[in-house]
């Protein structure tokens, strides 16, 4: 069936920061790396495990033929397939942790390739499977699941069965099998020239120490007080893009292609069904998403006012939207410290949760802390049935978002522990969908926490600014790039022809209906659509703006009543439910637009507050 397989990497907006120089992987301490030996104690068990998977996958050959006899055949393939599934998923988190530490370890990047290259053959060897137990008689397949013998599979038969109109013959399975490492190359291809080939030089920063630009430090020097530093990493990064761009514009069209193919392969109206089919999300409920955040754009409109008019600035330009806007907020928080704040804020989900999670980063190095050379960019969480779920951070002290970074990853690792702790291996997997809500509803208990805590007036404004760029790049980024993913297959799906210049064209007007006529969009702005590294997983980003909706709601029902019990339901559930039915059972009705509206309301009143802090009683320290 295959879908068990799925690891388990959330792949999350960024972490950025920057140092003046990058330590190589062999330089950083132990201490501040993961510890790995949980999955397998070192390369030579890894390489069993491996020899082992590739000597006995093709076993799975002798149901062939088998599965429409009996319950008990039909369950003997499908705990066969799961031991594959388990051993791939171990070797996977392995070899992709490895590959993170360093993209340009030639070990690393062959540890990967061979491994690719097996779960090919292996989907190819099992692609059989779904077919067969599609054509299985509804009669048959109905008394088989009455069957005690396939008490344990019920939840993930009844979700293939929904996938029967969409299940090819035995034969047009086994192409698509052997095509999806050719039709997922451009990924590859993005990640090896953006994270390694791809150099960015050096940024004199205010006091005139030469700074690595790259693509985790880029993020840390738009953050800076300093507008010519600002200016000037956001001119050299973009020349850099520009420099490649004609080869990224075809790689993202690539990517959208192959995402038309499948769609059409499979007998989807669009590309976008077929996304969220597998999760029985309705389209209207992206589409609402869309109407419901462009209906508010004006205050959004309303802060970049407001910022233009703190900094006192003649023009505002997208560069100038990410530095903090109150100077005495200047973060020098140490990862130690950063842990024992994002424990703190955590505290109204009981000793259980903070528990686990503070021995988890501390004693038992589930985190990868700081940016070294060939590192791959931003932050993520990888979590698996049988191993810690990991956090890869690029964590800068000088960088206070990179403690809310911390805190979201955990939001996913932790879900993922309660997840496998609760459900059987075959139900563990939570749709992103879900995961995008624990990882929020960790940020939004950090910015209520840290707010109750401070008196201080520039501090509270800075919390609150902090929330508002938070809500601002979850809520209306991510849902300016899912309208761009929207259009971009249409046009595809349309006959379009996708070109650097039809990217460009597509994403400058969004950027002029999102920003508004108060910002300056300087023309290097529209390759923005070419770096980011969610286009190549398309119609995810979606997925960030309604889980924040969702988490806001859920938040506020903790931090109102102390009851966390549909809360931790939530956690436990896995993907034992589909999502909106999972938060249904939360108390969370993604159906409705109330979740969304909930989390534009909360902007707003933030907006608001931020007015009067800045404006009305006199700009505290204002950062320009």
């Amino acid at each position: 069936m295959r879908s068990a397989a799925t690891p388990r990497l959330i792949a999350d907006l960024s972490g950025e920061g920057g140092t003046s120089t990058l330590m190589t992987r062999s330089q950083v301490p132990v201490a501040d790396t993961w510890d790995l030996t949980p999955i397998f104690p070192d390369d030579a068990a890894w390489e069993a495990e491996f020899k082992g998977l590739s000597s006995r996958h093709d076993g799975i050959a002798r149901f062939k033929g088998t599965l429409g006899r009996s319950a008990a055949d039909l369950a003997a393939v499908l705990e066969f397939e799961k031991s594959l599934d388990r051993s791939t998923e171990r070797l996977a988190q392995y070899a992709g942790l490895r590959l993170s530490e360093d993209g340009s370890n030639d070990a690393s990047l062959d540890r990967d390739g061979r491994l690719s290259s097996l779960c090919a053959k292996i989907s190819e060897a099992c692609s059989w499977v779904a077919p067969e137990i599609q054509e299985i008689p509804d009669g048959t397949f109905a008394a088989f699941l009455t069957d005690p013998v396939l008490g344990d599979w019920l939840i993930p038969l009844g979700r293939l069965r929904r996938l029967r109109p969409h299940t090819l013959g035995n034969k047009e399975e086994r192409l698509l099998s052997l095509s999806m490492p050719v039709l997922g190359g451009h990924h590859e291809t993005f990640s090896q020239l953006t994270n390694v080939d791809m150099t960015f030089g050096k940024v004199a920063d205010d006091r005139g120490q030469e700074i690595e630009l790259t693509q985790s430090s880029f993020s840390s020097l738009l953050q800076r007080p300093d507008r010519e530093v600002r200016k000037a990493a956001f001119g050299k990064f973009y020349t850099e893009f520009d420099a490649h761009r004609y080869t990224l514009a075809s790689s993202l069209a690539s990517s959208i292609k192959g995402d038309v193919f499948l769609a059409r392969a499979r007998n989807y109206s669009s590309a976008r069904e077929a996304s969220l089919f597998p999760d029985n999300v309705p389209v209207s409920v992206y589409d609402n998403l869309i109407a419901a955040v462009r209906s508010r754009l004006p205050v959004l409109h309303r802060y970049y006012a407001l910022r233009r008019q703190v900094f006192n600035l003649p023009d505002l330009h997208v560069y100038d939207t990410y530095a903090p806007l109150v100077s005495a907020v200047q973060s020098d928080v140490s990862f130690d410290k950063a842990t024992d704040m994002v424990l703190g804020a955590l505290k109204p989900l009981g000793t259980e949760y903070t528990d686990i999670l503070g021995k988890g980063l501390h004693g038992e190095r589930w985190c990868d802390r700081y940016e070294n050379k060939g590192k791959r960019s931003g932050a993520f969480s990888y979590g698996t049935y049988e191993a810690p779920p990991y956090i890869l951070m690029n964590y800068k002290s000088d960088v206070f978002s990179d403690i809310y970074t911390l805190a979201h990853e955990a939001g996913h690792s932790m879900h993922t522990w309660y997840a496998r702790n609760t459900q059987s291996f075959q139900n563990y997997h939570y749709p992103i969908f879900l995961a995008e809500v624990a990882s929020t509803f960790n940020e939004i208990l950090l910015t209520e926490h840290l707010l109750a805590e401070t008196r201080d007036r520039s501090m509270r404004a800075y919390l609150i600014n902090r929330q508002i760029d938070d809500l601002r790049g979850t809520l209306f980024r991510q849902t300016m790039f899912a309208e761009f993913e929207k259009l971009t297959h249409e046009a595809e799906e349309s006959g379009a022809a996708l070109t650097l210049e039809s990217f460009r064209k597509t994403y400058r007007g969004l950027l002029d209906a999102y920003f508004g006529t108060g910002v300056v969009i300087d023309p290097q702005l529209e390759l923005e659509c070419l770096r980011i590294p969610h286009f190549y997983s398309a119609f995810y980003v979606y997925k960030y703006a309604t889980g924040i909706s969702a988490a806001i709601t859920l938040a506020d029902g903790v931090l109102k009543t102390g009851e966390t019990g549909r809360y931790f339901g939530f956690l436990r559930s896995g993907g034992s439910k589909f999502p909106i039915e999972t938060l249904a059972d939360a108390g969370v009705d993604m159906n409705s637009p109330r979740p969304v509206n909930a989390a534009l309301d909360l902007f707003e009143r933030r907006v608001a507050e931020l007015e009067q802090l800045l404006l009305e009683s006199g700009t505290p320290n204002a950062a320009e």
